[in-house]
């Protein structure tokens, strides 16, 4: 090894980012392992007696030692040059050559050793073979690599909630595997959207979730079904959003069907929905694009929640909005023939929009709502009868004036047979008129059959 093979191992590290130190320091323990292996220098536990370097070798200041079971390998930073050395014991009579000295070949090398010292003995590599060298390179490899994983999960580690662009490689069971440029990554079953098509060398673009290790080694999570995709993706789209002047607040995704976003604008000249939908349309269409067509419903957020809950609950029309703010929850009424356009097929529209407010939503149409007031009416009037009359029972054995006037006269109240339906929906408006602002808190706990409840 010479200056060569340094300047090589400086090309390496710029070319894939291995520190050189990390390198030598491989190959130095490589070196190590193809001692032992050749010789078959087995660990020992004993006593480190006393140590005496005549080789001069520990006072270069350049030089770094890999102890292993006192074998140490040794690589010039400067000039590349090798050398391996071996611990030698003074003992009186030599049983292991390649560890032991006699006394006399102690005596020839310095007079001053004596029986127990050690000393170190210089190898010279090229007695190694050819086995020495097949070990010495599986080893390097095997550092290389070893090097290579540390590397890629502190990249990945610190690039999770980011976006990587990838290439399908193939399928393995239900799991997608995407070459992702330095690195494999992994798209499990769970995270993958019906929409996509992960046909072989197809370019995609995935939402980095999380590093895992498997068999000592960095797996790379991705997603292309989380939320996250979607908001990476406007983040590259829309130049407003990466200005700070438009912010995404939330987003509700069922991927490969719909997603509704909510965003709003510091800046009062700007659109926050316009931006993010662009020119005819050409910035949101560039994500649907890449979400295979997903649909993307963006919306404006409003700091007044009733108005949130009507934005999010579009393309319905929402008639009013009745909150529970201690439960965080509200009573949505819309017109009839609008209740199944707000719950949605499936319930998704109400289900996503519960997501978006992070709040309970109760869906009713005006004439369930009616129904439910009417419900209310009849069981409170039901109930001040039944109190009046437990209250008569109080003056049971007193004496009872009858009286004309203490009668009840439910006309004013309770529509006749000939006029019901005109007259109930008067006292319905009453009703409506003077309970307005507490209907929620008086009716939320009287729920009829129908509707939808989304939490």
């Amino acid at each position: 090894m010479n200056h060569e093979f340094i300047e090589a191992l400086k090309l390496l590290e710029k070319e894939r980012g291995i520190e050189m130190e990390t390198l030598i320091e491989a190959i130095e323990g490589a070196l190590v392992a193809a001692y032992r292996r050749e010789f078959e220098i087995r660990s020992k536990d004993r006593e480190k007696p006393r140590e005496r370097d005549i080789t001069g070798a520990g006072q270069e200041n350049e030089q770094k030692h890999v102890e292993n079971d006192g074998i140490t390998a040794h690589i010039d930073r400067r000039t590349g040059e090798m050398r391996v050395y071996q611990p030698m014991t003074v003992v009186e009579e030599v049983q292991d050559p390649n560890s032991e000295l006699s006394l006399e070949q102690a005596y020839a090398l310095s007079p001053d050793l004596e029986l127990g010292d050690q000393l170190v003995r210089e190898v010279d590599p090229s007695h190694f073979g050819r086995l020495a060298a097949q070990t010495a390179k599986s080893v390097i490899n095997q550092k290389l690599s070893q090097a290579e994983r540390t590397r890629i999960h502190e990249e990945f580690s610190g690039r999770v909630g980011g976006l990587a662009s990838g290439i399908v490689q193939r399928r393995e069971r239900n799991e997608v595997l995407v070459d992702i440029g330095r690195a494999q990554a992994v798209l499990p079953y769970s995270q993958q959207s019906r929409l996509d098509n992960y046909t072989f060398r197809k370019h995609m673009r995935f939402y980095i979730l999380k590093v895992d290790q498997r068999e000592h080694r960095p797996v790379i999570m991705i997603s292309r079904s989380h939320p996250g995709l979607v908001r990476r993706l406007f983040e590259q789209e829309v130049p407003e959003i990466g200005a700070g002047i438009v912010e995404i607040v939330s987003i509700a995704r069922e991927a490969g069907s719909r997603t509704k976003m909510a965003v709003t604008s510091h800046d009062k000249n700007i659109d926050a929905v316009g931006a993010c939908v662009g020119q005819r349309g050409m910035r949101v269409q560039s994500v649907i694009t890449e979400l295979n067509g997903e649909k993307i419903d963006v919306i404006e957020w409003d700091p007044d929640i009733a108005e949130f809950i009507s934005s999010a609950l579009s393309p319905a029309r929402v008639m009013r909005v009745l909150l529970d703010e201690e439960e965080q929850s509200a009573r949505v009424i819309v017109a009839d023939h609008q209740l199944s356009l707000a719950i949605g097929k499936e319930g998704q529209n109400a289900r996503l929009a519960a997501k978006l407010t992070e709040w309970k939503i109760d869906i009713k149409s005006e004439t369930q709502y009616r129904e439910l007031l009417e419900a209310s009416w009849l069981s409170d009037f039901d109930e001040a009868v039944a109190a009046d009359e437990a209250e008569r029972e109080d003056f049971d054995g007193e004496e009872v004036f009858e009286n004309d006037d203490f009668s009840y006269d439910i006309s004013s109240v309770m529509p006749s047979s000939e006029n019901n339906l005109e007259s109930l929906e008067s006292a319905i408006d009453m009703l409506e008129d003077g309970e307005e602002e507490n209907v929620l808190g008086e009716d939320m706990g009287d729920l009829a059959e129908g509707g939808s409840d989304i939490e």
